[in-house]
């Protein structure tokens, strides 16, 4: 048995004197990894500090050229966001997907892209939307942002604090979910930008975590439809190979999903 200590601040920067006060701190969000890794016993922090409750971390706000999701926000309240859902409607549609409704009423974006699980659905959308991570310090773009599997650029004690996602002409999402945890074995995500660029994601395939593809992306912006990706072959190298599928399994699914989230674009 240990001692932790939960703390409920008011404030982003009532969290970040907690943080620098305690031990061994961590920040809790949806807290649907570090709760199970507490029970579990690989993780004893000294102190607990809940942002959920931050109510300048929480809501949806969008203009003309971005749709901004704070970091508490639970994926529920972006996937019934009718602005959002006009803005960016691959989006929201993403937010309507993942896991479960226990999950989408209590996880949120911030905790999704800290924790950077390499099957989660948000990080194809921030890479491939070109989106800035925002933090109580600094602006991160997305290219910058994932450093790999569960790792980030964020420095330690460092808060997300919303995300800002570009509006684009076209994009869309598609998944082959894991039957059980509902994490994608293998998503896309596919943008085609104002200005005519193609940007395409792909999570829950590398061993790395999420990724451009830039063999589809190459050929979307020759020709965006479903069919110009029927030539197109992705290397195996370096995906995942598990149980679930196999490296060219995942493969075959990264080109399937693209082409189903180039149809759901339009």
């Amino acid at each position: 048995m240990y001692q932790t200590i939960y703390h409920r601040p008011s404030s982003v920067e009532e969290a970040a004197t907690l943080f620098a006060k305690g031990s061994e701190p961590k920040y809790l969000s949806g807290g649907h990894t570090l709760l199970p890794v507490m029970k579990q016993r690989l993780a004893s922090p000294s102190d607990l500090i809940d942002l959920g409750k931050i109510k300048d971390l929480v809501g949806v706000e969008v203009s003309a050229d971005t749709v901004t999701i704070k970091a508490a926000t639970p994926h529920f309240d972006v996937a019934t966001n009718a602005a959002a859902k006009k803005a960016i409607p691959a989006l929201t549609y993403l937010a309507s997907v993942i896991g479960d409704p226990a999950v989408r009423h209590r996880g949120t974006i911030g905790g999704s892209i800290a924790n950077n699980d390499p099957a989660a659905d948000y990080p194809a959308a921030v890479l491939a939307l070109g989106a800035s991570v925002k933090t109580n310090k600094r602006s991160i773009s997305a290219e910058d942002f994932f450093k790999g599997l569960f790792s980030t650029a964020l420095a330690d004690g460092e808060i997300i604090t919303q995300v800002a996602f570009p509006i684009p002409a076209k994009a869309g999402y598609s998944k082959f979910p894991h039957p059980a945890s509902r994490f994608a074995l293998t998503g896309v995500f596919v943008v085609k930008t104002k200005s005519g660029d193609v940007r395409v994601a792909a999570t829950g395939a590398s061993q790395s975590g999420v990724m451009r593809v830039p063999a589809i992306e190459a050929a979307l912006k020759a020709n965006w439809s479903a069919g110009a990706l029927d030539s197109v072959t992705i290397s195996a190298d370096g995906l995942m190979s598990d149980l679930h599928g196999s490296s060219d399994y995942r493969a075959n699914l990264i080109k399937v999903m693209a082409q189903r989230a180039v149809t759901d674009a339009g």
